[in-house]
């Protein structure tokens, strides 16, 4: 079983904006995150510790301005925490072994879906394609991520 952890090394090499997000609880400008458009089959690890988070076969279009996912690929590797930060209560979503602040939940996503919209942080996840995922040690996942046709 693998071991994912957030070490020195990783969060030394996050760029500034990856930093800013995963370490200092930050959030990407609605738009901007470089995964929001992003269709291809695969899945979405943390930056820092590289644990499996979202499969892109549960990423859809929101419109929120942020990658949007019904429900995380291993539901131990996503941590849920109160937020009251700008003087609203919302959900927080933590990677578990990484600690990087990944976004937010809310309960407005599809409901045919289980009715949860994750709301991430592009700058918190690092996408692996379907044809790299056994090479980088992710083959375990490729049975939750759509078939390439």
């Amino acid at each position: 079983m693998t071991k994912y952890h957030k070490t020195p090394e990783a969060v030394a090499a996050l760029d500034p904006e990856q930093y800013r997000v995963t370490q200092q609880d930050g959030t990407e400008r609605p738009g901007t995150g470089k995964y929001l458009d992003n269709k291809e089959p695969g899945i979405y690890v943390d930056v820092v510790s590289g644990e499996p988070l979202f499969a892109s076969s549960a990423k859809y279009e929101s419109g929120c301005g942020w990658p949007s996912f019904t429900k995380p690929i291993e539901p131990a590797h996503v941590i849920e925490r109160q937020d009251r930060s700008l003087g609203m209560v919302r959900t927080e979503v933590r990677s578990a072994h990484g600690d990087s602040h990944l976004g937010h939940v809310f309960p407005d996503g599809p409901p045919a879906a289980g009715g949860l919209r994750y709301c991430i942080n592009s700058a918190s996840l690092r996408f692996i394609h379907r044809d790299d995922m056994e090479a980088e040690g992710y083959g375990d996942y490729l049975d939750q991520v759509e078939d390439v046709t």
